[in-house]
């Protein structure tokens, strides 16, 4: 799917002043991409793949 057609969203830890800028468009596929350059690659994987990590990163 091209960038255009992606809904994306900003992480909870970006504010106004730059901090922590990535995005995430999610779906059968999740993207992530930096904020700041929204023109260079992204990083891609599987929905699973995805809700692993953010489970992991929450229990540390």
């Amino acid at each position: 799917m091209s960038n255009a057609r992606r809904t994306w969203h900003k992480s909870s830890y970006s504010n106004a002043e730059g901090g922590q800028c990535v995005e995430v468009s999610e779906g059968r596929t999740t993207n992530v991409r930096d904020t700041r350059n929204r023109s260079l690659s992204e990083l891609s994987m599987p929905a699973s793949e995805w809700s692993a990590l953010l489970s992991a990163l929450r229990t540390g």
